[in-house]
Formats: structure tokens, sequence, C-alpha cells
């Protein structure tokens, strides 16, 4: 068998995945840069008050199609945690994306639709790097991760817990779990 089917045998499920997710991605940038040239070039809104308007609504599409297509394969963890983290993740590369357009605008004194839509491009590609990475690690969590405690957000698993202490099968009073210490801790 060739080293490449070999590869590909073994990383076919991250293959897949980022194919999804790169579609996902190319449809909301499309949506990101149509809304943020008819908010800005058309209709004349600033490009960060444009490029910010049309992050929520692509990443509202994003999110969704994330969900229940790229990632469905993983965990659950609640819409309502997912949504938050999603959108705190999306807002950290609005921040990325901005960064991009406030040096083109201030630092280099270019301005125009070119230097909005380069600026737009280079940001929104840093920052795809960032929102795959961080949708991975907090928002759509493997399927063999620790459960997620729905109302600190923080994991339940077993290396999580107080040093030496592991929650028992059963819940105590109050809904919460019992802490034993292991023997010789």
């Amino acid at each position: 068998m060739s080293l490449v089917a070999n590869l590909y045998r073994r990383f076919a499920h991250i293959v897949h995945e980022l194919v999804k997710f790169g579609s996902v991605g190319a449809i909301a940038f499309v949506i990101t840069l149509a809304t943020g040239n008819v908010l800005h070039v058309g209709l004349g809104l600033g490009e960060l008050t444009s490029t910010g308007i049309a992050t929520v609504i692509a990443a509202t599409f994003a999110y969704l199609a994330n969900r229940f297509w790229t990632f469905r394969h993983r965990d659950q963890t609640g819409l309502g945690r997912e949504y938050v983290l999603f959108f705190a993740l999306n807002g950290v590369g609005l921040v990325i994306t901005w960064l991009f357009q406030g040096v083109t605008k201030f630092g280099l004194d270019l301005r125009g639709p070119i230097a909005y839509n380069v600026s737009l491009i280079l940001g929104t590609a840093v920052a795809t790097l960032f929102r795959y990475w961080s949708y991975k690690k907090w928002v759509f969590l493997p399927s063999d991760a620790p459960a997620v405690d729905p109302a600190s957000g923080l994991p339940e698993g077993e290396g999580h817990h107080p040093r030496g202490a592991r929650p028992q099968q059963a819940e105590g009073a109050g809904g919460y779990a019992e802490f034993t210490r292991s023997p010789g801790s």
C-alpha cells in the first residue's frame, strides 16, 4: 500500500473535517465580504462597523453550519454554552481582523475599497486559523472529552478534581458529586 494511502487513512477524519470547515468558512467569508461591502462601499458605514455587522451575520450562519454539519460527530455540550463560546471566540477573530484593518487605514493610511477588501481578506485569513483551533479546543469538544458542567462550563473529568479526590458514581445531597480521598493520598 502506498504511503499516501496510509496517510490518508490515518488522517481521513481530519481531512474531511477541514474540508467541511473550509466550505462553511468560504460561504461565511462570502457573506462577510458581500455584507461588509454593501454596508461600507454601498451605504458609507465605517470599515470597522461594516465588518462588525457582517461578521455577526456570517458567524450566525457559521455556528449553525459547523454545529450541525462540520462538527456533528462531536459531543454537544449544550447549545447555549456552545453559542456563547462560539461568539466570544468569533469576537476575538473579529478583533484580529480589525487589527489588520486598523493598521491598513491608520498605520499605512490606505483607504478605499481595495484597501478595505485586502485588509478584510488578510485579517479574516489569520482569524480563521485562530477560529479553527479554538472551536476544536473549546466549543465543539471531542466525544471522549470529559463531561462539561452546564453551570460553570468547566470540565467534570477525572483530571479536574482536587488532588487525590475522585467523584463517586452516585450524587450526594444537593446534586453535587461527593468526593472521596483515595487510599494513601
